[in-house]
């Protein structure tokens, strides 16, 4: 008769928890943080024992007292920025969501628009801009929210149509099996399965979105955004506004960023970027 002896038994695992797996620990936040903090402490350090120029590199602290002086300039020229950033943004996902489920559908239409979205990622913003301006009124923001939805379209067009194309072979015969419409096959199989993707491609649109804004604003049209804010300031020698303007375009290109991450997090929780 075999014995089993209880205190050699191994109890079995309970399953590991998602959540606990994707919840950031310390060893995750802290190093990138603790970085952070020593390069603006060396900044200030070579600033201020090294006598590097103010129209060099100004340091942070003169940085930050400019900050606190045109801080409801600041305030205004980051919500100019930010809005059209976001209506470009969301133009160039829309576009690039219907055309990626166009690509899919329509073979010649994929053949088509392949090399044309290639060839407009090529097309750099300071072409992209002046372009739109002379086609409207320096008045309007329209020129800077088509510059941006140009630059996102082609990120989010590659990874959706990716994405779109990445199911199992028995899922799409199951579809065919059923007999159902191009549309219930996207909605129903493709769309979730191309999420990761679709995200993906967001990480990279969204910051580039506020870049293509910063961008567009140098060349013309209303003089209220961060990009204008930071060519004045540079023309006028005062280069610590200047700089706080920049910092104030990396916090918001940042906010984007960390936008696209939550909301990943709520759509998405379970399925890790492609």
């Amino acid at each position: 008769m075999t014995v089993i002896d209880p205190a050699t038994t191994a109890a079995p695992r309970a399953p590991a928890d998602s959540s606990r797996r994707r919840t950031p620990s310390a060893r995750t936040w802290l190093p990138p943080i603790a970085f952070g903090v020593g390069l603006v402490l060396l900044w200030q350090l070579l600033c201020r024992v090294g006598g590097i120029p103010t129209f060099l590199l100004p340091a942070p602290s003169a940085i930050l007292a400019a900050a606190g002086d045109n801080v409801s300039v600041m305030v205004d020229s980051t919500l100019v920025t930010g809005r059209n950033a976001l209506i470009g943004l969301l133009v160039g996902i829309l576009t690039g969501l219907a055309a990626a489920m166009l690509a899919v559908w329509i073979r010649p239409f994929d053949e088509l628009l392949g090399p044309l979205a290639t060839a407009a990622a090529a097309i750099p913003i300071v072409a992209t801009a002046p372009v739109f301006y002379g086609m409207y009124s320096a008045t309007q923001e329209m020129p800077r929210i088509l510059t941006v939805a140009l630059i996102v379209f082609f990120p989010i067009y590659v990874s959706a149509a990716r994405g779109l194309r990445d199911i199992s072979a028995v899922h799409a015969d199951l579809m065919r099996s059923y007999a159902i419409g191009k549309w219930a096959e996207t909605r129903t199989v493709r769309i979730p399965a191309a999420l990761g993707f679709v995200f993906t491609g967001l990480r990279i649109a969204a910051p580039n979105a506020v870049i293509a804004e910063i961008v567009a604003e140098y060349f013309g049209g209303l003089q209220n955004g961060l990009g204008y804010r930071i060519t004045s300031a540079a023309a006028a020698t005062d280069y610590a506004s200047a700089w706080s303007y920049v910092v104030a375009s990396i916090v918001l290109g940042l906010v984007f960023f960390v936008a696209v991450v939550v909301l990943e997090t709520v759509v998405a929780p379970h399925r890790p970027s492609r």
